[in-house]
């Protein structure tokens, strides 16, 4: 299989070529194009009741897409994000990773995506009462609104609420005010996400959440 990002950063996408047999993993509505011999079917994403979790609490979709090469020739496919930005992948050899709601694109046949409790601080702090946790072997293809940023943590960082998308599975997300309580009111900045523990992060460099509020200052 050869998986390629392409469009950096700023409108990335999959460009994806299936060997005879080979199978990717996609998340409902990612595909953009496909060669018309490939198959596509429909899976609950993990189960009926995994994939209502999911689609509940981990912001991903109740299905999850097959694409499956039954041919005897390579077969492209193309996979994109619904929000303008760029992709990363992450090589799982047996270990786990956390990704954030919506951050999921694709995967290898390998790879498992469950959903685990994170907590209620992580609430709090906007990021959801679960996260989903990508397991296994394979690779994981990951998107975010605006450009990734990676960052190697020892000890604790600050995250602004809405620009975490990846972490290790070891690391504790607290909520916490930017500052003081005036501050934090006033400065604009109110609850942030303090990171603890080692290990590497991926931030994105836009929030959606910011720009539903600039919208709506302007309607």
């Amino acid at each position: 299989m050869r998986v390629e990002i392409k469009a950096k950063p700023a409108f990335a996408y999959l460009d994806v070529e299936l060997q005879p047999g080979e199978i990717i993993f996609a998340e409902s509505d990612a595909m953009a194009t496909m060669h018309a011999d490939l198959d596509m079917k429909a899976k609950f994403n993990g189960g009926f009741f995994s994939g209502l979790l999911k689609k509940f609490f981990g912001g991903e979709s109740l299905f999850i897409n097959q694409f499956q090469n039954n041919t005897s020739q390579p077969l492209n496919l193309t996979l994109t994000q619904a929000t303008p930005g760029d992709m990363e992948v992450r090589n799982l050899n047996g270990e786990s990773y956390c990704l954030q709601k919506g951050a999921y694109i694709a995967s290898d046949a390998g790879v498992k995506i469950g959903l685990k409790w994170a907590g209620f601080g992580s609430w709090i702090g906007r990021e959801g009462l679960f996260k989903l946790v990508v397991s296994g072997y394979g690779n994981v293809y990951f998107g975010a609104y605006g450009g990734i940023v990676e960052h190697e943590v020892t000890g604790e960082y600050i995250v602004d609420s809405g620009h975490l998308i990846a972490y290790e599975p070891t690391m504790k997300l607290k909520p916490q005010l930017a500052g003081g309580i005036f501050s934090s009111i006033f400065g604009g900045e109110g609850l942030v996400t303090k990171v603890k523990g080692s290990g590497k992060i991926y931030l994105q460099t836009r929030n959606i959440s910011g720009l539903a509020a600039w919208v709506n200052r302007h309607l």
